[in-house]
């Protein structure tokens, strides 16, 4: 079973390890060993666990999972030359990468929070070498997409990287709203939670005009709830939250 190197252990490290640990051996690198502790027992499986301080990454496959802001500092902790980064930090450039950590390739990964699920919708490019790997490793996790250029991935960053959090607040609303109306919580949250589950399915294999076409009859509920979507320029927000998250990778 081959062995895939955590670098960083926070949540996107724990959503990719909870995919990842059926079908790998895990090792995971960071700053506390109380934390690498927990960060075992929520994975479920027995990790390799070592400190960041002078750890040897010679030919490892390492998935780096830390802060963008962190970069330069950890380069100065390790020693010996990687086989691979598969970097899931937003912004942080292949160039980037390639001038502060010693590896013989690098590739961009931008996973989502479903990742702990199987069902991450992951974004990559970088070392073209590496593309078959990358996304065998990242398939384990859910569904990927290899992409031309760096720019296209900060604008997937945007779109499914973030989306989660988008989706949320329109979860989160929605159900607000039939409690508004009256509805009870616990129902509408169940409501809520079976819609998503729902349109999930139908969006894999339809436009999202069409499905809105097919529920939206002359004059009825759909058609007037819609409106008011429309009133409170819900459309041009979203679109607006993509540019100002793709901005931000850029920036990070």
């Amino acid at each position: 079973m081959n062995t895939i190197t955590f670098i960083g252990n926070g949540n996107m490290a724990l959503s990719i390890a909870k995919g990842l640990k059926d079908n790998y051996k895990l090792e995971i690198v960071g700053r506390d060993l109380e934390k690498l502790d927990k960060f075992e027992v929520d994975v479920g499986v027995k990790i390799d666990k070592a400190l960041m301080s002078n750890f040897d990454i010679e030919n490892k496959t390492i998935i780096l999972c830390v802060k963008p802001a962190n970069v330069e500092e950890i380069s100065t902790k390790f020693k010996g030359k990687a086989r691979v980064i598969f970097s899931v930090l937003a912004g942080t450039t292949v160039g980037k990468l390639k001038q502060h950590l010693n590896t013989n390739a690098v590739v961009r990964c931008m996973p989502n929070l479903a990742a702990s699920v199987s069902k991450s919708m992951t974004t990559l490019t970088g070392d073209d070498s590496f593309k078959d790997e990358a996304q065998t490793l990242m398939n384990a996790i859910g569904s990927t997409l290899w992409l031309s250029s760096e720019k296209e991935l900060d604008i997937a960053t945007a779109l499914a990287g973030s989306g989660p959090a988008y989706l949320t607040l329109i979860a989160e609303a929605l159900t607000d709203g039939a409690v508004k109306q009256g509805m009870k919580r616990a129902d509408a949250m169940t409501t809520m939670r079976g819609l998503f589950a729902g349109f999930g399915e139908l969006i894999q294999n339809e436009h999202p005009a069409l499905l809105k076409d097919a529920v939206m009859s002359p004059g009825g509920t759909t058609a007037a709830g819609y409106s008011a979507l429309e009133s409170g320029n819900v459309r041009a927000s979203c679109i607006d939250a993509i540019q100002k998250a793709y901005q931000r990778a850029t920036e990070l």
